[in-house]
């Protein structure tokens, strides 16, 4: 169980003023308090410096209790787990509740919720800080195994949320059934208990082989926090299987967000439209990158893709695209003089399809990193290694 003592007021402002500083020194000093450790000073300060970026509403909070830093690695942020809460409504159970941070925005939706955890600590942390930040919220905490509580429970819920472990025995695990708990030997029972299913996966997962295993899946989350795919929400509504399975793309940025959506369906088309580089190029965000909504895509932005495997997209106008946009300065067919005759010492540069890695022609060409100028290297539709120059608008 964790240590109250550490909430006491002459402790908290120790952990806040040395909250900055080397936590190897500050260890070897040992504790200046009797009754708490000098470890269990340093956890709690090496959790507080992940949680400020992550969870801001827990760090900038009053005597907060963190878990061991793995466990708050493995919780949501803050903005997926709002994300989540504008998904659900009515009674809602999450049955992997962690730390607490889906629930806590669950609560701030929903009519009640039950935050179940295993790790009896972790379920008293997050009810701990609940009762700090949400004491109003209608949240029925239950230190057990959540799919137990479910199976004996007389009970039926409007949402079951689920969030399976990818680890096992310390390794990390990319497959449904290889996470913990199985979702899917339990599908048919739990789907018996709720009118509808919410999975949260790894960003990795296949998305065929999970709509697959999943079986009912209505609709699919990809969400992206800064352009890096952070997590897959699966909406699991049962006995509704659809052909037209909705996926909805979110990339998540500091003052706005991107927000693309086409239907499944779409996505197994393979009749995109191909064109060499015009005046413009486009990269889609990392969320429609994990999609593969390519032909959506130029559907709905009137670009077309450069080539099958390259993921890049081209136009004569400048258009408002959900990812990067570039004007093309340059076009040249890729050869040692020819980049010679460039004469760019420092730039950034991507690769796409392309023979050489970024780090090779980085080393072989010997320009830096920065700049104002962009580098695509890429391979053309007809096998053609070109090098695009380019600007970011």
């Amino acid at each position: 169980m964790p240590n109250f003592a550490v909430l006491r007021e002459e402790i908290q402002d120790f952990i806040n003023q040395n909250l900055n500083a080397d936590l190897p020194s500050l260890i070897l000093k040992g504790s200046p308090f009797k009754d708490v450790s000098i470890q269990e000073i340093a956890a709690q300060i090496e959790a507080k410096q992940k949680a400020k970026k992550k969870l801001p509403t827990w760090f900038n909070a009053k005597n907060i209790l963190y878990p061991p830093t793995l466990n708050l690695e493995q919780t949501s942020s803050e903005i997926t787990a709002q994300h989540k809460a504008n998904l659900v409504n009515g009674k809602v159970i999450d049955l992997t509740g962690g730390f607490g941070i889906d629930s806590h925005f669950f609560c701030k939706k929903a009519e009640e919720v039950w935050h179940c955890e295993i790790n009896t600590t972790l379920s008293s942390l997050a009810a701990h800080n609940h009762k700090i930040l949400v004491p109003n919220c209608k949240m029925n905490f239950v230190p057990g195994n959540g799919l137990e509580f479910l199976k004996n429970s007389s009970l039926n819920f409007d949402w079951v949320y689920v969030d399976p472990s990818r680890r096992e025995k310390g390794k990390k695990v990319f497959l449904l059934e290889n996470s913990t708990p199985n979702i899917i030997e339990s599908l048919e029972w739990i789907c018996k208990k709720t009118k509808n299913l919410l999975v949260k996966t790894s960003p990795l997962l296949d998305i065929n082989r999970s709509i697959q295993q999943l079986k009912f899946v209505s609709n699919l989350h990809i969400i992206a926090v800064d352009n890096d795919v952070k997590e897959l929400l699966w909406v699991v509504q049962p006995n509704k299987q659809s052909e037209n399975i909705e996926v909805d793309c979110y990339n998540y940025k500091k003052n706005q967000s991107e927000k693309f959506s086409c239907f499944f369906s779409s996505v197994k088309e393979n009749e995109v439209d191909y064109n060499k580089p015009q005046q413009f190029l486009y990269e889609p965000n990392a969320a429609i990158m994990k999609s593969g909504c390519f032909q959506a895509l130029t559907e709905k932005y009137s670009v077309k893709k450069i080539a099958v495997n390259t993921h890049l997209f081209t136009a004569d106008e400048k258009i408002d695209f959900p990812g990067r946009r570039f004007q093309i300065l340059k076009n040249i067919a890729f050869s040692k003089k020819a980049l010679a005759n460039l004469g760019i010492k420092k730039a950034n540069i991507a690769t796409r399809n392309f023979v050489l890695s970024v780090e090779q022609i980085r080393k072989k060409f010997k320009i830096k990193d920065g700049g104002k100028t962009y580098l695509f290297f890429i391979t053309a539709q007809d096998g053609e290694k070109i090098i695009l120059v380019c600007e970011k608008l």
